[in-house]
């Protein structure tokens, strides 16, 4: 069995790097997920085109160092698209079932704390086609409930879609236009919603009765397939008519059973009928039978309008509404008016005075009042008279005035409302009129203009109304405009005068106002008054941890400040060392009266002072802590991920080698790094290799790089690497080594793929192309494959060498394009050479194209080689001479031509640093055993 432990570490010298390695973020979008098509716009934006219900991916790719962290956000979508409210950290974004209220733009921002973040963003474009509407019209002046000769009827064809739709009109399966029918006319009318096509029939003959089909289409983008809707027009076809079983106000009383039929009086094709309440949907119980509703045993809450609605998508839709009132009464309140005329607010004798009466009734104008004076009906006469609908109250409002009043006008009224003959209950309210009848004062009691309550405690809020008749008392917010009652409502009554609140908190803390109401009592301006409640919550302090770091030998200052509370200042600040209480640090004269931080100043940093402090604040409500770290260790370091893994394959000894390569964080903090200790452990192993790594003053952004060899094909390592300085160990990061294939970083040796192996030298299929390439030899190859196409053999000339090609008969079709795509490569020169042999012949040859997809500053691949058509049965070679800006892939494209004689096919595909040789060498000099085949 393999052991870890017998791994060998061969330190290749230490290098460093100068300064400058520390690099800002940048980002690149790619799609991963069911794009139709991602293309560039005309002002070179990205668009991602997807069908609504497919799944979005999308993937940021980011460079930099240290390595950024990723953000997802989105704008112009709709208001209720719930990602824009939230935040996804994630390199890889993924929607499931896409809606197209998704659409918009997508933003990716990365950030690493250099430079400023880079955002880069992609607009998505969410392709559907609902099904469409057609209705049928006449011109208004045609209207003869018919459709008849020698009249112009509108066919009209609405449909929602994403491209615009495509519409076809047919009249059976003949298809319509202008030019070839003069009594037909197609046009777009403006001022519609959704996309819409009308065709217009003028002068109706004979021959136009007949089916109408609209067809829409948005040319089957992203697979979605044409839709259609037929109607028939007739000598018949007429839009829809109703009427009633009963009137369009309908008053019942509360519990009896409801029936109301809407009855069918025209329409061609047979109308369909719905009915709908408003506000809100039918009640519970009720049901709705093509025409007739039926509502039992019928409730107050049942009231409102009922419509009954007829389509037949000819003219407009029919629609007949009953006004459903069940009768109830409610609420039943008074008001005392003193002497209007004389601005009296006290009932005087020998002024007038008047008692108003209302209750919230349905039908309100059905109401009857009735008043008694002391239990007797109330006689009118010229000084008491009885009026309804006072323009100063509310509708059907009654009101009895008392002119001059006398001292025998002193006594007990009472107000009656009730509906004649309807088994509702009557609702009385009784007003008592004497001497003592005076109107409202509002105070606070004594001690009570402030309530200081701490969060999370009931809390009461009181005041005191005196009078006769006395009132209730309205509660509302004062100090926020607009604000709401903890209730959530902007006014509260309360019968007593106390507000009751359970479980007050912080943002509850402000001015509130009391003031009388004006019904059941007098119809004066209100009194009012106002309390104070201060609510004390415990306080908030930064930094509630903190990370501190510094030489040995050096002074700390930590500080824990008060953010917020209530109240705003310390009581009490005490601190600990490791749990361990500590003496109270000597008090700042300034800050002694109200202070807003605790402080500890430590001498000298050294390994037994350093460790877990933690300072508690207190403000009399409760405690906060700040946590302090304190030592002299140094900071992790931060792995170098701008390249990718730079992997060295060693084949005759399955071995491989990969150069770790990392920065220090924050060297000048601590004290200098003296050698790091590196620890390697093959997955699924429990032993490892653990190796110290001297360094020199390491400076920040200094780029240090240590060579693992001799580690095993294929499997992958846990690298630790933790730093030492004086103080000892400082904080350990780790990462995972996988192997990769083949070599990243070229050489000037062994670097060409001559396709001889299954893992072709790790090239990949692409996902996102038509069809792959295939690999075959002169043994391998189909017998039954076309003639007069593609190679007998590889460059070599040998039955048993392999190569790569493009097979274009059925199911290919033109255009369809195959791509092979290289491992990823560190660029590590300014100029390469790409090499290879091609062969194209046959005379449907389509194109051969020859891409570099950089990894760093942009996902857009771009073309560095091109050839099309037959170039004879022989293989040529090509020098294609590549400048990649940072991490890349090459990417052979093939691209199928007109018909199946278009096999194309490469081998030995080299890599080298350097320009490339200026004159093209024949491929048929190169190798001896390669010639003109035939």
């Amino acid at each position: 069995m393999e052991v870890t432990c017998l791994l060998l570490l061969a330190l290749i010298p230490f290098h460093c790097r100068g300064q400058g390695v520390y690099a800002p973020a940048q980002a690149q979008i790619v799609h991963a997920g069911q794009a139709c098509v991602v293309k560039e716009d005309n002002i070179s934006e990205r668009v991602y085109t997807i069908r609504e219900g497919d799944t979005l991916m999308l993937q940021c790719l980011v460079t930099g160092h240290p390595r950024p962290q990723v953000r997802w956000t989105k704008t112009a979508g709709s208001a209720s698209d719930k990602f824009q409210e939230t935040s996804v950290f994630n390199e890889t974004l993924r929607i499931e079932r896409i809606a197209r209220t998704q659409g918009g733009r997508y933003y990716c921002k990365a950030e690493n704390g250099v430079g400023v973040p880079a955002i880069k963003s992609i607009r998505v474009d969410v392709q559907y086609l609902d099904e469409p509407m057609l209705t049928v019209h006449q011109t208004v002046s045609d209207v003869r409930g018919n459709f008849y000769q020698e009249k112009t009827v509108f066919l009209r064809c609405t449909v929602n879609s994403n491209p615009p739709a495509r519409f076809i009109w047919k009249r059976g399966s003949d298809t319509l236009s202008h030019s070839q029918d003069n009594g037909v006319d197609i046009y777009e009318p403006l001022y519609t919603q959704g996309e819409t096509k009308v065709l217009k029939l003028k002068n109706l003959r004979p021959q136009d009765y007949a089916s109408y089909t609209c067809q829409v289409s948005v040319r089957n983008v992203c697979g979605i397939p044409d839709k259609a809707i037929t109607f028939r027009l007739t000598n018949t076809t007429a839009p829809p008519a109703l009427k009633l079983s009963v009137n369009e106000t309908l008053v019942v009383n509360p519990g009896e059973n409801v029936t109301v039929q809407c009855l069918l009086t025209g329409g061609d094709p047979l109308p369909q009928l719905q009915w709908s309440h408003g506000p809100g949907p039918l009640p519970l119980g009720a049901l709705a039978q093509g025409g007739t509703l039926s509502i039992p045993s019928v409730q107050a809450r049942d009231s409102g309008y009922y419509n009954c609605t007829a389509t037949n998508n000819v003219g407009n839709p029919a629609k007949k509404t009953v006004n459903l009132l069940v009768r109830s009464m409610k609420n039943a309140t008074f008001q005392i008016t003193p002497d209007v005329i004389k601005e009296s607010e006290n009932i005087q004798l020998g002024q007038d005075l008047k008692l108003s009466c209302h209750v919230d009734a349905v039908p309100q104008e059905k109401v009857t009042y009735q008043w008694f004076k002391n239990g007797k009906p109330a006689r009118m006469s010229k000084r008491l008279l009885v009026t309804r609908n006072d323009p100063e109250l509310p509708a059907v409002t009654s009101s009895l005035e008392l002119i001059d009043l006398h001292f025998s006008d002193y006594g007990t009224y009472l107000c009656m409302a009730s509906f004649p003959g309807a088994p509702v209950p009557d609702l009385s309210v009784e007003v008592n009129i004497s001497s003592e009848t005076v109107p409202p004062t509002i105070s606070v009691p004594k001690g009570r203009a402030v309530v200081t309550v701490r969060e999370g405690s009931p809390a009461e809020l009181q005041c005191e109304v005196r009078g006769k008749p006395r009132p209730p008392v309205l509660w509302s917010r004062v100090d926020k405009e607009a604000a709401l009652l903890p209730s959530g409502l902007p006014l509260e009554e309360t019968p007593d005068g106390k507000l009751r609140l359970e479980r007050v908190s912080r943002d509850m803390s402000g001015t509130y106002r009391c003031q009388t109401a004006r019904y059941n009592g007098f119809n004066v301006r209100p009194r009012e008054a106002q309390v104070q409640l201060n609510v004390q919550f415990p306080p908030e302090v930064e930094p509630s941890s903190q990370d501190v770091r510094q030489a040995l030998g050096r002074p700390v200052l930590l500080r824990c400040s008060l953010l917020r509370g209530s109240p705003q200042r310390i009581a009490s600040a005490v601190w600990r060392f490791k749990g361990q209480l500590l003496p109270p640090p000597p008090v700042v004269p300034a800050a002694a009266e109200a202070p807003d931080h605790a402080e500890l100043r430590l001498d000298a940093v050294t390994r037994d002072s350093s460790g877990s402090y933690e300072c508690s604040v207190s403000n009399d409500v409760g405690s906060a802590v700040c946590l302090f770290q304190v030592s002299a260790k140094a900071y992790s370091p931060e792995f170098y991920f701008d390249t990718p893994n730079p992997t060295r394959s060693h084949k005759l000894s399955k071995n491989y080698s990969y150069v770790l390569q990392w920065t220090q964080r924050e060297p000048d903090a601590v004290d200098p790094v003296l050698n790091y200790r590196l620890s390697v452990r093959q997955l699924n192993q429990h032993n490892a290799v653990v190796k110290a790594i001297p360094v020199r003053r390491v400076e920040k952004g200094q780029l240090l790089e240590y060579i693992l060899t001799d580690l095993r094909v294929p499997h992958s390592y846990e690298v630790r690497l933790t730093p030492y300085t004086t103080f000892g160990a400082g904080d350990m990061a780790s990462r995972i080594i996988h192997y990769t294939e083949p070599i990243n970083s070229p050489n000037l040796s062994d670097n060409t793929c001559h396709f001889e192996d299954e893992k072709i030298c790790g090239y990949t299929q692409d996902l996102t192309d038509n069809f792959d390439w295939t690999r075959q030899n002169a043994l391998t190859q189909n017998p039954k494959r076309s003639p007069n196409t593609g190679p007998p053999t590889d460059i070599s000339g040998t039955p048993e060498g392999y190569y790569m090609f493009i097979e274009t008969s059925r199911p290919r079709e033109l255009g369809d394009r195959a791509r092979l795509v290289s491992p990823l490569y560190n660029a590590s020169a300014k100029f390469y050479c790409v090499s290879f042999f091609y062969h194209m012949y046959g005379k449907h040859i389509g194109s051969l194209n020859l891409l570099v997809r950089s990894r760093n500053k942009g996902a857009l691949d771009t073309h560095a080689w091109s050839l099309s058509g037959n170039k004879g049965n022989v293989w040529q070679q090509a020098h294609v001479p590549i400048s990649p800006s940072g991490p890349f892939q090459i990417i052979f494209e093939g691209v199928r031509g007109s018909g199946y004689l278009g096999d194309i096919a490469i081998d030995d595909v080299t890599l080298k640093k350097g320009e490339c040789p200026r004159k093209q060498m024949d491929p048929n000099k190169v190798n001896p055993h390669n010639g003109r085949l035939g």
